[in-house]
């Protein structure tokens, strides 16, 4: 069956040929694109994307291509799955190529994706009619298992998504529901991006079982990796994130109640409701330390949130010492090369004005005066 909207995909990993495979399965036109063409050469000779697991059937994509330009045009959607670290690289290559009214969805965002790439795409075009929206998770647990195969473990039950402006997010769930009804909305950017728990169950496991990761020594990353105390250090973060969230007037949910509603996973601690997730079972342990639990979710994650937190007063000792010992041990600055309140646009706002920003796109003082 064919459907109107039309989409195209931004990367080609395990997330990206799941959600073009997916897409095209239901009857979208749906192109894919990839930086690297050795990458998508075997897509481009059959652009038949195959399925298993919770979806299990194939669809045929539109188009293949690692040109920008063939791959945005004429596209009402644009799903980019390429880590956080990709963001700001791939707004710089499409705005010469945007046209008005196009739409950007982050899959995810991790913390403060839309904000940045917003902030591109307004200093690289003359006017910015371009939607830009994140989700705060990606929906599937998923992996590519070949150039043009994806299995789908599972699909999250509910996923939050904001759009730049927050007045769009209705909009772009009208159209995005028929394909991902798991979309809900939620307030605002300030929400998705401080609701990141990658931030929280990525990093500190990893650099806490470096020693067995390194040596590459199997175990299962969340049910084996994350111990009582491990666990316990879990939940100094999370409160801490908890804390930006309050300070940021955004609705959050514990990672306890995180993994309960999204997984259905029960328990009173992190510890217990990891233990008690069926969809954690299994899942390896990355090999070796250079992974994005490390490279994307510090920079990308933890480093934005202690900034915006310093920015509102907020001390961070948790999630600055996680912070501190990935860059000891990888020899980089995270800090320079992440995510920064003033690289958002957040440097030296109020709350109000950081809402308002996330709200209408721009900070109307006028208008906030007479808010306030």
């Amino acid at each position: 069956m064919k459907r109107e909207t039309t989409y195209c995909v931004i990367g080609a990993g395990n997330g990206g040929i799941a959600m073009a495979g997916y897409l095209a399965m239901l009857g979208y036109r749906v192109n894919l694109y990839n930086r690297t063409l050795t990458r998508i050469a075997p897509l481009m000779e059959n652009r038949i994307v195959y399925l298993t697991g919770e979806e299990d059937g194939f669809g045929v994509l539109n188009k293949v291509t690692d040109n920008m330009e063939e791959a945005i045009d004429g596209i009402d959607i644009i799903m980019v799955t390429v880590p956080a670290m990709g963001h700001y690289g791939i707004a710089k290559v499409m705005a010469p190529y945007l046209k008005d009214n196009q739409i950007i969805i982050l899959n995810p965002g991790r913390t403060g994706g839309a904000l940045e790439v917003y902030e591109i795409l307004l200093r690289e075009r003359e006017r910015n009619k371009i939607i830009v929206a994140e989700a705060q998770t990606f929906i599937y647990a998923c992996r590519a298992m070949e150039p043009n195969r994806a299995h789908i473990f599972k699909s999250k039950k509910e996923v939050t998504l904001a759009a730049i402006p927050a007045t769009k997010t209705n909009y772009v769930l009208q159209l995005i529901n028929e394909a991902y009804p798991q979309f809900i909305p939620a307030k605002d950017v300030l929400e998705t991006s401080v609701n990141n728990y990658g931030a929280i169950f990525h990093p500190a496991p990893t650099l806490l079982n470096s020693g067995h990761i390194e040596r590459c020594a199997p175990f299962e990353y969340y049910t084996e990796g994350i111990t009582p105390s491990i666990g316990n250090f879990l939940e100094k973060l999370d409160r801490e994130r908890m804390e930006l969230g309050r300070m940021l007037q955004a609705r959050t949910l514990s990672a306890v109640d995180w993994l309960k509603e999204t997984y259905s996973a029960e328990g009173k601690t992190i510890f217990e409701a990891v233990q008690n997730n069926p969809a954690y079972k299994g899942l390896q342990a990355p090999q070796g330390l250079d992974i994005r639990y490390i490279y994307e979710d510090v920079p990308y994650g933890l480093v934005p949130m202690e900034s915006i937190a310093h920015v509102l007063g907020i001390k961070t000792p948790a999630i600055t010492s996680v912070i501190d010992i990935a860059q000891l041990m990888t020899n980089r600055n995270f800090r320079e090369e992440g995510r920064t309140a003033n690289k958002l646009g957040l440097g030296g706002l109020s709350v109000a004005e950081m809402h308002m920003l996330a709200r209408k796109g721009i900070i109307a003082r006028k208008e906030l005066e007479e808010v306030v």
